[in-house]
């Protein structure tokens, strides 16, 4: 099964409608499709269907209150609204989407959506007349017009007994529209390479010098570089993290594994991300068998793996490169530097530490070009890696002149 939504956090807001029965079988879909999936419900939804029949497909707790004091001494409206990739409501009501239309925020589900900054999608579901209506046609032009996305409703008998326009698209059609949400062309028909993760360098057979990278970031680079039509190859160091979809995957270990399999792929590479946390050195020599603890102290002497970005900077024919500078201190000077040492077109500089970049779900950074630079607040890996994405695909276009 292709997992089309790895990864991707989507927030399912059920209202009233005896459509709600569906949105069981959605959670399902979506989860199946690699999705992570939370849900809000209103009111009225949980008349028609349970909030522990959601969480128990879902496998988190459902939100029902915008006033809930437990989520609210962490504003966890807010929180919510920026956790989400993107919001689903299905079934949505008449009277749901007349009050998103005219900018209502009297419930927890119409707060999330005028708070987050995730695209959008409603899935409408009403009786046909309902539908029809001139004033329902109206607000739905008007949620068009804020581009909101909207799964049109199909043709079919009805639970009033009522045949026309109105029926909520099918779970696995939403899953299908959903999808398409996150995929453009920006980077059709080019050859990006991504290296991720960190690097393991042997001390003896048990031992190891590594960093505290995850290898989110690379990770969601690489999905959502496939996203924009790339041709992706991923090659990453250990991690935790399943190989994307779609993505030719290239598993190694070492810092000197990594700069060879660069190297074999680099001349067919229109883009090279590099984002993985190299190891700046190794040990000169390996224990063959394992090191005991002893009274007395023991020495190592390390050597410098090799500069994998500032490599390719160095080539005749080198691709447009994009580099990652995570600094403790003076980053965005940090970060120049490194740019023009290693001959990047492109540095993404973030600070370390304060629950962003390494092994957190969210990164923070600045993106500095040879003409200027542009800041990005903190948001999931996710969606700064779809935002990064577009500004690599533009900057690209730019040089090549495309």
């Amino acid at each position: 099964m292709t997992l089309s939504l790895a990864n991707k956090q989507v927030l399912l807001g059920v209202t009233g409608s005896i459509a709600a029965y569906k949105s069981a079988d959605l959670v399902r879909r979506l989860r199946e499709a690699g999705a992570v999936v939370r849900v809000a419900m209103t009111e009225n939804a949980k008349r028609f269907i349970t909030p522990l029949t959601m969480q128990a497909v879902s496998g988190f707790p459902v939100h029902d209150d915008l006033f809930d004091v437990h989520a609210e001494a962490a504003m966890g409206h807010i929180e919510l609204a920026r956790w989400a990739d993107v919001v689903v409501i299905a079934p949505a009501t008449a009277g749901f989407m007349a009050r998103l239309a005219s900018g209502q925020a009297d419930d927890l589900l119409t707060t999330l959506c005028l708070a987050t900054k995730a695209p959008i999608a409603i899935a409408p579901a009403m009786n046909q007349g309902m539908w029809k209506h001139r004033l329902t046609q109206q607000n739905v032009q008007a949620l068009k017009n804020k581009q909101i996305h909207l799964l049109e409703p199909e043709e079919g008998s009805q639970a009033c007994g009522d045949v026309g326009p109105g029926r909520m698209m099918e779970p696995t059609e939403i899953v299908k529209k959903i999808t398409a949400l996150f995929e453009n062309e920006a980077l059709r028909g080019l050859n990006i390479l991504v290296t991720a993760g960190p690097t393991h360098e042997a001390i003896d057979p048990v031992r190891f010098l590594t960093n505290g990278s995850s290898g989110k970031m690379g990770y969601s680079l690489a999905t959502a570089a496939r996203e924009a039509g790339g041709r992706v190859t991923l090659v990453s160091g250990p991690t935790a993290i399943p190989p994307p979809p779609r993505v030719e995957y290239i598993p190694v270990i070492t810092g000197q594994e990594m700069y060879e399999e660069v190297m074999i792929k680099i001349a067919k590479c229109d883009i090279f991300l590099a984002v993985a946390a190299v190891s700046d050195y190794r040990c000169e020599k390996t224990a063959d068998q394992k090191i005991h603890k002893m009274d007395a102290s023991i020495q190592m002497t390390l050597v410098p793996n090799p500069d994998i970005a500032a490599s390719v900077g160095q080539l005749a024919q080198k691709p447009f490169i994009v580099g990652f500078a995570a600094e403790t201190e003076n980053v965005e000077e940090q970060a120049r530097a490194k740019r023009l040492r290693k001959k990047m077109d492109m540095i993404i500089a973030n600070r370390v530490g304060r629950g962003v970049g390494m092994g957190s779900d969210e990164n923070e950074v600045t993106v500095i070009t040879a003409s200027e630079e542009v800041h990005l607040p903190s948001m999931s890996k996710h969606r700064l890696a779809a935002q990064l994405v577009k500004i690599i695909a533009d900057e690209f276009k730019r040089k090549r002149k495309l």
